[in-house]
């Protein structure tokens, strides 16, 4: 209520009413340990919002170091989080018919992790420097919390996020201003929390839940990044590589000639085997053999994401070729050689024109998630084909529309099975019939190369959804909404000196996210 009115008018009250909650509420409050102990973590439980550079601030260039990013530790923040669900863990137990005096072991709780890149933050007056300000803010969500029983197999889900793509459930860990692109200063800022995670992988943690010491284990699933982020962390060439997968070894050629038969073979092990490769070239092979047999990968990885399909930019890459393929069907590119850049701005003019008048549809300068949700329909479809001239190319147009939103729930879904089990049931045979078509049809486009969502969303999909129940649940949307919390406390509620910016909007930013408040 300190941020939003009930109204939608944006209200900014000072927080007198959240100083009596915020001490418990923010990561340092509440006790807690391992067992065994973290490795290089120390046992504190009051620590608050520290620097997040640890002590590297001589090593970095560009002036007061010290002010450049601001984090929790890791395990304070993960207590934290739980202890803010405790009554949401208390009820679960006993709607499961638990007797919670038992349950004392055997708590696995799944976290999902995001991270991404802000592109320009610099605030649009001042004197300040001309140069943009990029940050990268880095997340994470509690998945589900389930208890392993003794007695019976299986495991009983104590909670589930209801929301997992929501900016109120994404908690903040670590905010920075540095450009994605500046590996050296990102893995700087990582690192600690990346060890932090390691050693919590080998360690059980002790916390009292409903009175009782409770001791749970915690699963990372590193999902909710883009694709730029996943090469930057498992050290993979730039999108634009020949080498178009993160699942799979593909080539961008290889992909267009068979679209759909690929399976899951990349990991986070074997990039670093095959960095290793890549560094001792044991077989003295030349340059181009050498990165065939690493098939891409030439940095180390130094943080482990999920080999799975992020469905936020699943969903604006492939509304971007689709976008392109509304313009060169409108210019009739399928019979034409090389038409002149002026011939595709006024098909692109057209375009624009015409999803304007028909869907109020206003251009935008990067595609984004609400464009991409708008485009993606048989009404834009419609509205594109009225431009079409020949009624065969709007036949395949319509069909190739009518295809892909029959794909979409499936990788946009939380629970697929539940939600869309007929769609689910017919993904492969529809990502096979949106292949031929693609190769047939629209084969100026395809031939010889393809996007890289396009390939993920054909070819790897059922995979990921057999192994992991959903793709829609484990997206990064959560932390892309949080993108607009970030620019707007920064703006209302932090303090304007670079000193106590980043950790007034990061306290602001963990108690928005609290369930106990909302």
């Amino acid at each position: 209520r300190t941020v939003k009115a009930t109204s939608g008018r944006q209200i900014f009250q000072p927080l007198h009413s959240l100083r009596a909650a915020e001490k418990e509420l923010l990561p340092g409050f509440h006790d807690f340990e391992w067992q065994p102990a973290l490795k290089n973590v120390s046992p504190c439980c009051n620590v608050g919002i520290i620097n997040g550079l640890s002590g590297w601030t001589s090593a970095l260039d560009d002036a007061p170091a010290d002010t450049i990013t601001r984090r929790f530790r890791y395990d304070v923040a993960l207590v934290s989080a739980l202890k803010d669900l405790e009554e949401d863990i208390m009820e679960g137990l006993r709607d499961s018919g638990l007797d919670d005096s038992m349950c004392t072991s055997g708590f696995n709780v799944m976290i999902k992790e995001s991270c991404d890149g802000m592109g320009d933050v610099s605030e649009k007056h001042g004197g300040g420097p001309a140069l943009p300000e990029k940050a990268v803010r880095f997340s994470f969500t509690i998945m589900s919390v389930t208890l392993v029983m003794n007695d019976k197999e299986g495991e009983v889900t104590v909670f589930s996020e209801p929301k997992p793509n929501s900016e109120l459930s994404c908690k903040p860990l670590c905010l920075m201003f540095v450009d994605e692109s500046d590996h050296e200063t990102l893995t700087a800022v990582l690192s600690p929390i990346v060890a932090e995670r390691k050693a919590m992988q080998e360690s059980r943690l002790i916390l009292s839940i409903g009175g009782l010491p409770r001791s749970l284990r915690f699963h990372f699933r590193g999902t909710g990044y883009d694709e730029k982020m996943v090469r930057e962390m498992e050290g993979l060439e730039a999108s634009g590589s020949t080498y178009v997968c993160t699942l799979c070894d593909t080539t961008r050629a290889e992909a267009s000639q068979n679209m759909v038969l690929h399976s899951i073979t990349r990991s986070h092990e074997e990039n670093l085997e095959r960095y290793e490769i890549w560094r001792k070239n044991p077989y003295s092979e030349s340059a181009d053999e050498l990165r065939d047999r690493v098939k891409g990968v030439s940095a180390k990885p130094f943080m482990e994401t999920q080999p799975t399909l992020d469905a936020l930019h699943c969903d604006i890459g492939n509304a971007t070729e689709f976008y392109k393929i509304f313009q060169d069907e409108i210019g009739e590119v399928y019979s034409k050689v090389n038409p002149s850049r002026e011939e595709r701005r006024s098909w692109r003019t057209a375009l624009d024109k015409q999803l304007r008048q028909k869907l109020r549809l206003r251009p935008v300068m990067r595609m984004n998630g609400n464009y991409a949700r708008r485009l993606m329909t048989q009404e834009a479809a419609e509205a594109v084909c009225e431009l079409v001239p020949t009624e065969e190319r709007r036949e395949a147009l319509r069909e190739l529309m009518r295809l892909y939103i029959q794909m979409k729930p499936v990788w946009r879904a939380t629970c697929p099975s539940k939600e869309c089990p007929d769609q689910l049931c017919q993904y492969s045979f529809n990502s096979q019939r949106f292949a031929d078509l693609l190769s047939s049809t629209f084969k100026y486009r395809y031939n010889g190369k393809i996007t890289n969502y396009l390939h993920k969303t054909l070819a790897h999909v059922p995979e990921i959804i057999e192994r992991d129940g959903s793709i829609g649940a484990w997206a990064s949307e959560g932390n892309e909404s949080a993108n607009k919390l970030f620019r707007r406390f920064r703006k209302m509620n932090a303090r304007q000196s670079k000193a106590f910016e980043l950790e007034d909007v990061l306290k602001h930013h963990w108690l928005y996210t609290s369930k106990y408040l909302q």
